[in-house]
């Protein structure tokens, strides 16, 4: 399953950071920049969590908030917020229930080997939860300077 614009944000609720649990209809009325990672602590990762950490402060001046999510665990999201000061939430999606909602699984290769992992993917929702824009296979460079300006037209 793919999700596609002007479809509904998937109610589901997964663990996240600092122990808690978050639900997407708990971001109700806020715009909301979901985004699909592979893994915690990775090069290009780290470099996406620290851009939109850094444009933070702007998303939320334009109405929105942040979330990040990959299949790691949550005490490994926890070091990865703590190492980084990430302001916004990482979801854990071990199950990966939220990455086959979004259809957020697809087929890569490395080395020639072929196998099914996270697409580095950005989803925009309005304050009422409806798709308006999504990035696939995305470049880290300038992506999150790119998902703000579009969050600026909402």
């Amino acid at each position: 399953m793919t999700l596609s614009v002007g479809d509904k944000i998937p109610d589901l609720t997964l663990p996240a950071n600092g122990g808690r649990d978050v639900a997407f209809k708990d971001f109700k009325g806020k715009k909301l920049v979901v985004y699909f990672y592979p893994k915690d602590n990775t090069p290009g990762c780290t470099q996406e969590g620290q851009d939109f950490r850094d444009l933070y402060p702007q998303f939320i001046k334009a109405g929105a908030d942040i979330v990040g999510i990959s299949k790691d665990s949550v005490k490994s999201h926890d070091n990865f917020v703590a190492k980084y000061e990430f302001p916004f939430t990482l979801l854990s999606d071990k199950d990966g229930a939220a990455c086959d909602a979004f259809g957020a699984i697809v087929e890569k290769s490395m080395y020639g080997r072929k196998y099914m992992g996270i697409d580095r993917c950005t989803w925009l929702f309005d304050g009422k939860g409806k798709l308006k824009q999504v990035w696939r296979g995305v470049k880290v460079k300038d992506h999150a300077a790119e998902v703000l300006e579009a969050v600026k037209t909402l």
